[in-house]
């Protein structure tokens, strides 16, 4: 296990090692965030990289990474625990036939250890010391606004509540990340037990660091027109603008078909690896996407990109 980071510059260090490119904004709240043993909040547009930033961190610290996947519906019997319901028939059948039934001691038993489940939340929580995970809660706006309420214990106090068991502390706090991506606003109460940054789209700058550390076999030429182009179509009228994924992917495509420059044709041919909705694809293609190039190329070559 990795020692945390002493400093800011540490910290962008060590992400940039474990293949993330991070602004400083970014490297100073995940710095204070370790330092303070707060949680994260992360909010911004799906495709942004909130998620990879637990993942790299799991890795940079050497840390395993628990992840609970948020969904409508999400209760705490899938997030936290659930009782073995099944063992628990067993064993009441089992005193019954003995013939030993002591109704007030069962009722114990049947609620020990080796009948708890335990779901994403309480393993991060039960971590040995020394080995406290990464704990990603992704998507938390996806879930309803009870389940935030539950979580308001584990983002302050580190520790959960099971009624016929007692109340589970950890003894060394996990690192928490929640992510959302706004489709509804989260309570203030959750985002006041957590630190808070906004994850933008990268600048140009900083999305071709991203490709040339993530696609290093791929020309650079390529790699600066995709990082324009996907530029300039996030300013287009689109339901869905291309992530950094999105972005990863293409050049990815684009260089496992021998492409070493963008080309009309190649665009439109390619343009389900950018895009995921039929309209945004149907509205991008043919002239569209020859005008768009155009003005990137253009662009480039002012510039002496090219």
């Amino acid at each position: 296990m990795t020692d945390l980071p002493v400093s800011i510059d540490a910290t962008l260090e060590g992400l940039q090692a474990a293949g993330y490119v991070s602004d400083r904004p970014l490297a100073t709240v995940l710095f204070l965030a370790l330092r303070m043993r707060r949680p994260l909040f992360l909010e911004g547009e799906a495709g942004v990289g909130k998620t990879e930033i637990a993942k790299v961190l799991s890795r940079m610290l050497d840390r395993p990474l628990i992840r609970l996947q948020c969904y409508d519906g999400l209760d705490v019997s899938s997030a936290v625990y659930e009782w073995n319901y099944p063992a628990q028939m067993i064993e009441i059948r089992l005193a019954e036939a003995a013939g030993t039934v002591d109704r007030e001691r069962l009722s114990t038993d049947i609620f020990a250890e080796r009948f708890l489940i335990r779901r994403p939340l309480l393993r991060a929580l039960e971590a040995a010391p020394g080995m406290a995970p990464v704990l990603l809660i992704d998507e938390l706006d996806r879930t309803d606004e009870a389940f935030e309420a539950y979580l308001l214990e584990l983002l302050s106090d580190f520790q959960v509540t099971i009624p016929e068991f007692g109340t589970i502390r950890a003894e060394e706090p996990p690192i928490v990340i929640v992510t959302s991506n706004r489709t509804r606003e989260v309570h203030d109460a959750i985002k006041r037990r957590c630190l808070y940054h906004w994850v933008d789209y990268p600048d140009a700058e900083r999305e071709l660091e991203i490709l040339r550390l993530r696609v290093p076999d791929a020309s650079e030429r390529l790699a600066r027109e995709v990082t324009a182009f996907v530029q300039a179509l996030r300013g287009e009228d689109l339901f869905k603008r291309p992530g950094i994924a999105e972005t990863i992917d293409w050049v990815t495509a684009l260089h496992s078909l021998d492409r070493t420059v963008l080309d009309p044709a190649t665009i439109n041919e390619t343009l389900g690896v950018l895009l995921k909705y039929q309209d945004d694809i149907s509205r991008m293609q043919g002239s569209e996407v020859e005008r768009l190039l155009a003005e990137i190329q253009q662009e480039l070559a002012a510039r002496g990109r090219l």
